[in-house]
């Protein structure tokens, strides 16, 4: 039993999902390998192989696999996935963008955003919001699978896997590369930040959300927003934290001026501490929150900066 893990980088970097889901293959047993397919992405597939566990990287490089087409990356894993009884991806944009097209080619059922393994062919999945928690059995010779990264610690260094080279796939022909834009912050990946500041429908208007920045340096954190900040033109899109938007569980979660709608509750519940300021004491978010501060945020997060 060999299980392949689909690594994500940027040909120059892994990104920290990776780890996560090897720390989920390394519970399922049997040899974990790591495909890195990209573009002079050697670096990578060296930063691979210090992940403890892994006992191969895959280094499949070509003009076709630089910009991590979902097409593209499917052939090359489907040109691989007769050696292996497992092939995991995180459930991220780019995992979930790649994966079912695996799964539909190989015919077999996909097993979405695993938060535990009980045996190499049982898992657990939350639905309804993560509400309730599905337990999946798949007789399925290949088992297809994301995992929600935050159901599993990152995988520590300490490996020392070998690196092998692997032909590449020609293109699909099927989509290509046309641009790519890039939002720019200092502030680290909301996904996989340690600390989390995210303000709601409470803040009032797009103005009032630079409140949460100073707030948001002092404690080195990433910026987040509910849904309906989001909606209302408070935050960008790519801030949104719940069932539709970024799943995270950093180490400290502050929740500014949030309600707690139960598909935000679902997508930052498993954070580590649950901070939240709401003037509202009969807010849900309360329900889920580690301390919880009943006061008028905006009197509120400047004393919590002062003090800090």
């Amino acid at each position: 039993m060999s299980v392949l893990v689909i690594a994500e980088h940027d040909n120059a970097q892994l990104k920290g999902a990776t780890r996560n889901v090897v720390a989920a293959a390394t519970q399922i047993g049997g040899d974990v390998h790591v495909l890195v397919a990209g573009a002079n992405a050697a670096a990578v597939a060296a930063e691979a192989a210090k992940i403890a566990g892994v006992s191969k990287v895959l280094l499949a490089e070509s003009p076709a696999l630089a910009d991590a087409l979902a097409e593209n990356v499917a052939e090359q894993v489907l040109a691989l996935a007769g050696g292996y009884s497992h092939i995991m991806f995180a459930a991220t944009a780019s995992g979930k963008n790649v994966s079912p097209r695996v799964a539909a080619r190989l015919d077999v059922a996909q097993i979405s955003e695993i938060i535990a393994i009980d045996s190499p062919d049982t898992f657990q999945r939350p639905i309804y919001a993560g509400n309730a928690i599905s337990t999946v059995q798949s007789q399925d010779a290949v088992k297809v699978i994301t995992v929600r990264t935050t159901g599993f610690d990152a995988a520590p260094e300490g490996g020392t896997a070998t690196v092998e080279s692997v032909t590449p796939v020609a293109s699909a022909g099927l989509s290509s590369f046309i641009g790519r834009e890039v939002a720019k912050s200092d502030r680290p990946e909301l996904a996989g930040a340690r600390v989390v500041v995210s303000g709601g429908r409470g803040m009032g208007s797009a103005e009032n959300f630079k409140i949460l920045d100073p707030l948001a340096d002092k404690l080195g954190a990433a910026l987040g927003a509910s849904r309906a900040a989001v909606d209302a033109g408070y935050a960008p899109n790519d801030w949104q934290v719940g069932q539709t938007g970024k799943i995270v569980a950093p180490q400290l979660y502050v929740a500014i001026g949030i309600s707690g709608a139960i598909q935000h509750l679902a997508g930052m519940k498993d954070s580590k501490v649950i901070v939240a300021v709401n003037k509202d004491s009969e807010a849900p978010i309360f329900g889920v929150a580690d301390y919880g501060l009943v006061a008028d945020l905006f009197q509120a997060v400047p004393e919590i900066v002062s003090t800090l």
